[in-house]
């Protein structure tokens, strides 16, 4: 469907629109501006912090089969998705330089892909616009799912009935509508998800290292908050009052506010939470030792943790070897195994 809408789409916008020369030149598009330099480094920090939070590509990620599959999965998919973005993109331009955007009266220019469909035949949108719901329709399942799925698994341990699964799905559907419909800008909603991201991600990913296995959950909590306090000071520093520092961490003005604002809270969450991550390290490592010397006990913040056996890591940890081999049916016994927080 995607590689259908991309050919009836390059085909009929090349043969009915035309571009005004005159407005290529006019229109700035082409020229270097703050926001361009500006987006090189948010878009990329935002989108990859952001999707570390999407349910639906690790699921896909746990589902393959080998390293080698997942590369080989994820280079395809790179490779189309930038593809695809770029046709995508490519139509505000067109949008601009054939005179449809930005109209009479002047229209925001999130629609300027819309705008320049009114300048196809009618056939074509119809089954452009069918494409394009399928497609958005397509997307909000996986997220429905995987966030249904996520809610199961993380509160209630997989222990809910089917049942209950899918009147869960259905039920999502309402505050998400409810959202939709109520949020000023779904831009901003998107934004604020990726500030919060781009704070404890950072911190985060550092556990995952077997070389830093002396990072704490408390390091990660108090980096993500950390990182979000730190956009704060910056707006209060950058406007002058701590009303508009605030109303930074909802990113009120978006990304075309023609100033730093949005850049800095982009540089001051990952590098703030880092900082705070740093000095809650220190500062636990510090209380430990002191515990350590008080109760003339050992001090063991750096020690490594017992490496766990495979079986762990399967969910078959307990299950005897020889009764396995042997083919019998076996008592699996899984305790829990709970990470040190502090």
């Amino acid at each position: 469907m995607v590689v259908g809408l991309i050919i009836l789409g390059v085909i009929t916008v090349g043969v009915e629109t035309h571009v005004d020369r005159s407005l290529v030149e006019s229109s700035g598009l082409l020229s270097a501006n703050l926001l361009g330099w500006q987006l090189i480094y948010i878009l990329p920090v935002a989108i990859l912090t952001n999707d570390f939070f999407i349910s639906g590509f690790w699921m896909r990620t746990f589902a393959s089969k080998t390293d080698k599959d997942l590369v080989i999965g994820t280079s395809i998919a790179t490779v189309a998705v930038t593809f695809i973005l770029t046709l995508v993109g490519v139509t505000g331009l067109l949008a601009a330089w054939t005179g449809a955007w930005p109209g009479n009266p002047p229209q925001e220019g999130s629609i300027a892909f819309f705008l320049l469909l009114e300048q196809l035949p009618g056939w074509v949108v119809g089954v452009i616009l069918v494409m394009v719901v399928s497609l958005s329709t397509a997307a909000f399942d996986s997220f429905q799912s995987a966030m249904v799925s996520t809610g199961s698994n993380d509160l209630f341990r997989n222990k809910l009935s089917l049942w209950w699964i899918r009147a869960a799905v259905v039920l999502v559907i309402f505050p998400v509508v409810v959202v939709a419909l109520k949020s000023p800008d779904i831009l901003q909603v998107y934004l604020i998800s990726d500030l919060v991201s781009a704070s404890s991600i950072p911190v985060l990913v550092i556990g995952l290292s077997d070389k830093c296995y002396w990072w704490r959950g408390f390091e990660v909590v108090v980096g993500g908050l950390g990182g979000l306090l730190t956009v704060f000071i910056f707006g209060t520093i950058y406007f002058g009052n701590a009303h508009e520092g605030a109303y930074l961490l909802l990113l009120e003005n978006g990304l075309y506010s023609n100033d730093w604002s949005a850049f800095g809270a982009f540089v001051a969450a990952p590098i703030g939470g880092l900082l705070w991550a740093a000095g809650a390290f220190t500062f636990r490592v510090g209380f430990q030792w002191v515990q350590a010397k008080r109760k003339g006990e050992r001090f063991d913040a750096f020690d490594r943790p017992p490496p766990q056996s495979p079986g762990f890591y399967a969910g078959r940890e307990g299950w005897p070897e020889e009764e396995e081999r042997d083919g019998h049916e076996a008592t699996i016994s899984v305790e829990p195994q709970k990470g040190r927080f502090f």
